[in-house]
This record gives structure tokens, C-alpha cells and sequence, in this order.
């Protein structure tokens, strides 16, 4: 079950993106091939790293897209396509090729984690679908692991469907936030679609409407006997809240052999609290009742709660994870690398006034450098046609400072673009949504730097060049400027 079980969304894309096919449809060039990458340009929240997520959806989107009649109807009434493009739609489909990143690398700026390689219409048209999943879910999957990495081996599940942009976003994101690490989600949906854990306890309107807190607990309690999770701040949590709690698991529970799970804090100071509940449920023999926590979390409170030894098992983390609310903006962007003419692929570079925004030109590998204890300890671009051989000291060159001559040794490499479509159909199965959030785990316990994954004045991870693609880009630099500097 996916997303296009019951729509079409090949028409989600920005106007100019139609209009530019149109027009290279109309100038018979649109068959030509090309090379886009898409890549960002700095992690968010100042972090070290970001994650990867949203390659599936988009691997569905490319898939799945066509052009109903009802869509070449509402492009006709714009009055601005030829009709000859717009036939042309009726039985478009995707014919490139897509070179990805596996879902789930840990990734840096200035990289390709998307490559493709396409007939210029194809490519053209498909740029706002990509960024959007892209920038979405990567930005949720990374705002989750610093959450996760705050919570310090405590639950952590994703309650923040009410507060996400719209009903995409709420079921995507809960997608995302488990690749993140987050064990499971409130989402109902995306528990149907995706596997995904889903967790959930009552509402204050449960206890609210209840005659009073002790009856709420209690029929909670009947209903539920085995999943048990009491929400103790309604009224008072310490006077009122614990008492009933336990005195509804003794009148209900303990008689049929069960226990009380968990007991849920919703407001008030979470770390005082938490562990004036936790001393009161052990003094009445409930030292195995988890106490949960949820109200506005980040890693920051979390992070707080903790050092001040906040007696809490389990996070449920909902606005400030499902809208990223810190750094809500990723910044993928989708630039072409690169066109081909008479069978040879000639570069592209975009040039800026700021430095940032000068694109890496060419079609190009990227390799994950690994010293001899398995640690990334760079990634490195090449031209698409280099072979990389580590077995002796191999001279890169960091762009940042190209003055510097540094080598790579005792290293080896991983290549991180594997392909992901040929010619429009997918090459090889997906992993499963469980495999992708093990593959973050493992990078991030295995590979990748504690230094890197500090919420403050993370280390940076290297992208370097090849001296070969330094040289290369730098050439193409001089002969833009000179053809800027003629021009004037």
C-alpha cells in the first residue's frame, strides 16, 4: 500500500518547471541527456551531520507518473502549451536513470545524495517532487536522532500528528522519525502503511468526562487490562493523579494478574515531577511502572530533564519534532552537473557572488573514506571515470585549503552512489523501513565520529577532491570568468 493506491500526484511541480519542457519539447531538444544533482548546503541546527530519508516515496513518484486527462484538460486551459507537448503527456513516462545514496546514509553538504541522469524533459519535471521528499523527510529524521541521542537510551516515540503542516506531512514524518530512531508513533496511518510501532495512551478528555479521576483510571483500566497507561495530570498530579492511579491498578489490575504500565506526565516542571512520582509508585510496590513524558520536548529539554535527573522511561515528542520547529528548512537543492553532446558528457558549474552557491561540476563519484579502525574520516569526490586506488598514500586535495598537500593512508573506501533506476524502471528491491533506521544506528555507533554528533561546535566532516576534479573545476571557474570578463 503506497501513496498512489488512491491518487495521482504527477502534477505536484512548480509551473516553470512544465514551461521549460514545453519549451524544449517545442525546440526539439528535450531528448538530450543531462545530469542533475541534488545536494544541500548546511546542516541544520548547526549539527554535524544530517540524515538521508524519502528516496522510497520518491522511487514510487517516478514510478507512478503520468498525465490523467483531467490533468492535460487544466494545462490546455492555461493557454500557454503547445499541443504537441501536451499529446506528447498523454503517454509520457519516466525514462532516466536515478543514482542515489542508500536511504538512511549519514550525510554531509555540498555532496550528491541524488544523481540523475535523464532526457531533459525528464529531468526538468521532476525536480519539485524530489526536493520536496527530500528536504521533508531528511529534515525529520534528522531533527529525530538529535532527540534521540539527547533521550540517552530512553523510549522516544513520535506524537506529533496534530501539530505537522498537513496529513502528508504528519504520516511522512512519522515515517522519517523512525528512520531517526524514534521506537514508534501515535500516527495510526502510518503504522498501517509503513510497520511502524504505534503507541498511545488517553486524552484529559478521557478523565474529564469521567465523573471523576478515579473512575476514568478505572475504566481505562477494565478496558485496557493489558496495556494500562494512565494520564495523572488533569487535576493534581502528585495529590490526586498517583494515589488514583495506583488505587485503580489494585481495584482493577492486580485482581486479574496484571500490572500498571505506565503512568503519562503532560505539564508541570517534567523533572520535579517525575521524580516525586517515581518515589511515590515505589513506595507502593510499582517499581516497574514507567512514567512517560510529553508536553512541547526537544533535545534541549530532554537534555535538561536528564541532568537533572528526571526519572523518566519513555519521551512522546510531538510539535517540535514533526515541524523540525528549531531549523525547519533543509535546502536541497537540484542543479544540473553536467549535458551530453555528441556522446560525451560536458560539464556544468553554476556560478554565484556567493562562494557558497558555486555548484561542483561534472559527472562524478562520491567515496566515504575509512581509516584502518572503520571510522569516516572523509568523503571524496572524483571524476566519474577515475579509479580510486588506496593501496598506497593517495594525494586528495581539500578545496578549502588546496594550498595544503595531504594524503590519504592506510584508508580504504566505500562508494556511496549506487544506481537506483535504469532507463525509467527500478533496478534491485528497497530495504525495509526496519533495515534503513539499523543502517543509521550502526553508521552512527560504528563509523561516524562522536565529535561529529555533538549538539554544540560539531567537528566537521571533510569533503575533498580528487586533483583530478580540483583541477577541473578550477579550469572551468577561470574559463567562466573569462567569458564573463569578455562579455563585459
Amino acid at each position: 500500500m503506497t501513496q498512489f493506491d488512491k491518487r495521482n500526484i504527477s502534477m505536484v511541480m512548480d509551473l516553470y518547471e512544465m514551461t521549460m519542457a514545453n519549451g524544449y519539447f517545442n525546440e526539439n531538444s528535450f531528448e538530450e541527456k543531462v545530469t542533475f544533482d541534488v545536494f544541500y548546503r548546511k546542516n541544520p541546527d548547526g549539527g554535524g551531520f544530517a540524515i538521508f530519508a524519502g528516496l522510497q516515496q520518491i522511487i514510487e513518484y517516478l514510478t507512478n507518473l503520468k498525465f490523467e486527462t483531467e490533468d492535460i484538460d487544466y494545462l490546455r486551459s492555461l493557454n500557454i502549451f503547445s499541443e504537441k507537448f501536451l499529446d506528447y503527456l498523454k503517454t509520457y513516462r519516466f525514462k532516466g536513470d536515478l543514482y542515489a545514496f542508500p536511504e538512511g546514509t549519514v550525510i554531509y553538504p555540498e555532496e550528491p545524495i541524488i544523481t540523475v541522469t535523464a532526457p531533459l524533459l525528464d529531468a526538468q519535471l521532476i525536480e519539485t517532487a524530489i526536493l520536496s521528499q527530500i528536504n521533508h523527510q531528511s529534515l525529520i529524521a534528522t531533527k529525530t536522532r538529535r532527540i534521540v541521542k539527547a533521550a540517552a537510551g530512553r523510549s522516544v516515540s513520535d506524537f506529533g500528528a496534530r501539530r505537522a503542516h498537513n496529513m502528508d506531512a504528519a504520516v511522512y514524518g512519522a515515517r522519517a522519525a523512525y528512520i531517526g530512531g524514534a521506537d514508534s508513533t501515535a500516527t495510526v496511518m502510518a503504522g498501517q502503511l509503513f510497520g511502524i510501532p504505534v503507541s498511545g495512551t488517553m486524552a484529559h478528555s478521557w478523565v474529564m468526562y469521567h465523573e471523576n479521576e478515579l473512575e476514568a483510571f478505572k475504566k481505562y483500566a477494565e478496558t485496557y487490562p493489558d496495556s494500562s497507561l494512565f494520564l495523572i495530570d488533569t487535576y493534581d498530579v502528585i495529590h490526586s493523579g498517583v494515589p488514583n492511579a495506583v488505587k485503580a491498578a489494585r481495584e482493577v489490575l492486580i485482581p486479574k494478574g496484571k500490572r500498571l504500565k505506565g503512568v503519562r506526565l503532560d505539564s508541570g516542571d517534567l523533572a520535579y515531577l517525575s521524580k516525586k512520582v517515581r518515589k511515590l509508585l515505589d513506595a507502593e510496590g510499582f517499581e516497574d511502572c514507567k512514567i512517560i513524558a510529553s508536553n512541547s520536548l526537544d533535545e534541549y529539554t530532554i537534555s535538561s530533564i536528564i541532568r537533572q535527573g528526571g526519572m523518566i522511561d519513555s519521551f512522546g515528542v510531538g510539535e517540535r519534532l514533526i515541524t523540525a520547529k528549531s531549523d525547519p528548512v533543509f535546502g536541497c537543492v537540484y542543479k544540473i552537473a553536467a549535458v551530453e553532446k555528441n556522446g560525451k558528457s560536458i560539464p556544468k558549474i553554476k556560478l554565484s557572488e556567493n562562494q557558497e552557491k558555486i555548484t561542483n561540476p561534472g559527472r562524478k563519484k562520491v567515496f566515504r573514506i575509512y581509516n584502518e579502525n572503520g571510522q569516516a574520516v572523509a568523503d571524496l569526490i572524483t571524476k566519474a571515470d577515475e579509479e580510486l586506488d588506496l593501496s598506497a598514500p593517495y594525494r586528495y586535495v581539500d578545496p578549502k585549503e588546496p594550498w595544503r598537500i595531504r594524503y590519504f593512508e592506510n584508508c580504504t573506501a566505500k562508494e556511496l552512489q549506487v544506481p537506483v533506476m535504469k532507463d525509467g524502471k527500478v533496478t534491485g528491491d528497497q530495504p525495509a523501513l526496519t533495515e534503513i533506521r539499523d543502517f543509521v544506528k550502526k553508521q552512527l555507533e560504528d563509523e561516524i565520529w562522536q565529535e561529529e554528533q555533538r549538539f554544540e561546535n560539531p567537528h566537521r566532516h571533510y569533503l575533498d577532491f580528487s586533483p583530478s576534479y580540483y583541477e577541473m573545476k578550477m579550469s572551468l571557474l577561470n574559463e567562466s570568468r573569462n567569458a564573463s570578463r569578455d562579455k563585459d
